[in-house]
């Protein structure tokens, strides 16, 4: 086969269908079968992208000179008709090619299963409802319409870079540095006088504000370079917050590119504590996890309720995040080869010397009594609130409902992602990441230079016609607690629709 020929789609599948891990790109048909377990960004990253054109998200996600790499990997052209097929992951089903069949560009879908229960046929219906407000409040998701906004987003990307946008101003990071230098000798001196709830609540802070650095090292958006800023994120992350980066470049990556999807965007995957889509109301496999979150006793229990357990469980997230990056850390997934060998023993070391530090020599050493060391660890945590409220708020009031597969990666990001209204001398304390629709458009734009390209955002929302949310942080919050409390009613029609058919014999959805 030449690697200048067209493929047809049918080809395509069928070598998709034999386990070939295809992705498409500017036109080019790209074999990563060799790269997906050296990928940095983690092998799940590219398994939803296979079968799809993924130029938006490759440009999104890599320097020029990982992009001229590309071409190493084409084995051929895609048709210039291209239409998205389903990942295998998020359940596409591929047909192998047979010696004699003729190329035609079917795909054929039909999975056989059993008849759907009315609890089945009730989430099917929520989610519809979704689909049909989706619909009607954005651009059609017909492939003419998506290539028209994919083509103004690459114009738009083009701007940005022309701007010097992506060049990190480090005079930025060098007064945040003074904040968080600041924040921990305060820490430290009001512990070595005996205030120790004001040091627990200065050490939170301290927390709260260099993870925002962490962030940016996550995304490549300080040095460009991996080596350097995967060194500051384990620094941070792990050695001064007791957090995986791996861990969280991991689920982080993955919740990019599939934001809002139930079954794949780990970020909202919190049965039995939330549910945050109707979807959600059954069972739902996690391709992140490889896990069945089941729909059990609990979930009935807990998710009525979920609006009022919202805040008091984000204020203690942080415990969560400890336990998923020491999972994280010995799974096979944070095996690594080559040159980003050491990132393992790196992250151990860290989070070890972290819990040497302030589990033993602070918090038991230090702190006089049990109950001055349960209060100096739940203030110091319960400060940190405030970051994983702004993480939940930018996503779990948008829609998580799917239009297609070739709907833009630009309105996918801007129709499941919402920004927060902010004035300008109070982004320090949101870290520049209350615009989390434009990071999302653009995940390795330093975040100090989100404010800059928003005018530029505003004018594609405009330009495309899709819509742009951004809201004040009251609003914001109003709006995830609605979303928690639609869900809930939906849990509720769907309770009561089991028992009127379970004392009738009649659907209640009829």
């Amino acid at each position: 086969m030449s690697r200048n020929q067209v493929i047809s789609k049918r080809a395509i599948e069928g070598m998709i269908a034999e386990g070939r891990s295809l992705v498409i790109y500017e036109g080019q048909v790209l074999q990563l079968d060799t790269w997906m377990d050296r990928h940095p960004g983690g092998r799940l990253a590219l398994q939803h992208m296979v079968g799809n054109d993924a130029t938006s998200e490759i440009k999104a996600y890599h320097r020029e000179n990982v992009l001229r790499t590309m071409p190493a990997y084409r084995i051929g052209y895609a048709p210039a008709d291209w239409t998205n097929f389903a990942p295998p992951i998020r359940g596409g089903v591929y047909r192998k090619l047979s010696a004699k069949e003729a190329k035609e560009e079917v795909w054929v879908e039909d999975i056989v299963g059993d008849l759907p229960s009315d609890r089945d046929l009730g989430v099917a219906a929520a989610m519809q409802t979704e689909v049909d407000r989706c619909l009607a409040a954005y651009p059609s998701p017909d492939p003419v319409t998506q290539s028209a906004i994919t083509e103004k987003y690459n114009a738009l990307h083009q701007k940005v870079h022309d701007g010097g946008f992506y060049t990190c101003n480090y005079l930025d990071y060098g007064r945040e540095s003074i904040r968080y230098t600041i924040l921990f000798i305060t820490f430290l001196t009001l512990l070595h006088r005996g205030y120790y709830i004001p040091s627990a609540i200065a050490l939170g802070a301290f927390w709260q504000q260099i993870m925002f650095t962490a962030h940016d090292a996550g995304h490549r958006a300080i040095t460009q370079n991996m080596t350097y800023d995967t060194m500051i994120g384990i620094f941070i992350a792990d050695f001064c917050c007791g957090l995986s980066f791996g861990w969280w470049k991991s689920s982080h990556n993955v919740h990019h590119l599939v934001t809002n999807s139930p079954e794949h965007d780990p970020d909202i995957q919190n049965t039995p504590l939330f549910a945050t889509c109707p979807s959600q109301l059954n069972n739902v496999h996690s391709t992140y996890y490889n896990f069945d979150f089941v729909w059990d006793k609990a979930c009935e229990l807990l998710i009525p309720y979920q609006r009022y357990a919202y805040y008091p469980i984000m204020a203690f997230a942080r415990f969560n995040l400890y336990a998923l990056g020491w999972m994280h850390l010995i799974s096979p997934r944070s095996k690594t080869s080559g040159a980003a060998a050491w990132t393992r023993p790196a992250e151990i070391c860290g989070m070890i010397t972290y819990w040497f530090l302030f589990g033993y020599c602070l918090v038991w050493r230090t702190l006089p009594d049990w109950p001055t060391r349960v209060a100096f660890v739940l203030s110091s945590h319960l400060i940190t609130m405030l970051l994983h409220v702004q993480i939940t708020l930018s996503h779990w009031g948008m829609p998580t409902c799917d239009l297609g597969n070739n709907e833009s990666f630009a309105q996918k990001q801007l129709r499941t992602t919402m920004d927060v209204v902010c004035p300008i001398w109070l982004d320090w304390l949101h870290g520049g990441l209350q615009f989390q629709a434009i990071h999302h458009l653009f995940p390795r734009v330093p975040r100090h230079n989100l404010r800059k390209i928003q005018p530029l955002v505003e004018e594609f929302c405009k330009d495309t016609g899709i819509q742009y949310t951004i809201y004040g942080f009251v609003k914001g919050n109003g709006t995830v607690i609605s979303r928690l409390d639609e869900i809930s009613a939906q849990l509720a029609m769907l309770v009561k629709c089991q028992d009127h058919m379970a004392k009738t014999g009649e659907s209640g959805l009829i």
